[in-house]
């Protein structure tokens, strides 16, 4: 005799629909280029800059960011020693953080984050100043392309990340760096 639970979920189980195959998502096209991308990045409040061989990341860093004391990078020698053991009290006096990216979406000025090259998960949203290291032959057109690129998932945690953190909420005040960084540059090679 079975119970009335095993009843309940065999009928359900009998009663189960065919899957059904998802549409291919067409390619959109669009604008790649580091131009769009840096027009759209530029109208939500972020900036590009261009790496120059001469003056390297560490350089780049000094000349954009002057008053950061702190610093915390996997990028280059020096930094703040992070992992995500690291307590978030310490990393409340971050003042930039410079991170790699895997890839930026031209049509929305966003860039992906994965939680590996993060260091720590609060760090892009805690740090007063954020700078995202980005290979300008990864840039893709459109979100499309991008969630393409994470077709197997994202690999667990990650951010796609646009502009410096904003809102408006109050009083249609504009307050800058209201839930994460008040500066976004994106660094590009």
């Amino acid at each position: 005799m079975s119970s009335a639970r095993e009843r309940i979920l065999a009928a359900t189980r009998a009663n189960k629909p065919a899957e059904t195959v998802l549409p291919a998502v067409p390619d959109f096209g669009g604008d790649a280029s580091l131009a769009r991308f840096t027009e759209v990045l530029a109208s939500i409040g972020g900036t590009v800059e261009r790496l120059l061989a001469l003056e390297g990341l560490a350089g780049a860093v000094a000349r954009l960011f002057p008053a950061a004391r702190l610093v915390a990078s996997p990028l280059f020698a020096g930094s703040l020693a992070i992992d995500q053991q690291t307590p978030v009290d310490v990393l409340a006096d971050v003042d930039l953080a410079v991170l790699p990216v895997e890839f930026g979406v031209a049509e929305n000025g966003a860039v992906w984050l994965p939680e590996a090259n993060m260091l720590h998960r609060a760090l892009p949203t805690v740090t007063q100043h954020l700078a995202l290291v980005l290979d300008h032959r990864q840039l893709v057109a459109t979100m499309h392309q991008g969630y393409a690129r994470l077709a197997h998932g994202p690999g667990g945690y990650g951010l796609f990340v646009a502009g410096p953190s904003k809102t408006a909420d109050i009083e249609q005040s504009l307050v800058i760096g209201a839930h994460g960084a008040r500066s976004l540059v994106v660094l590009v090679y």
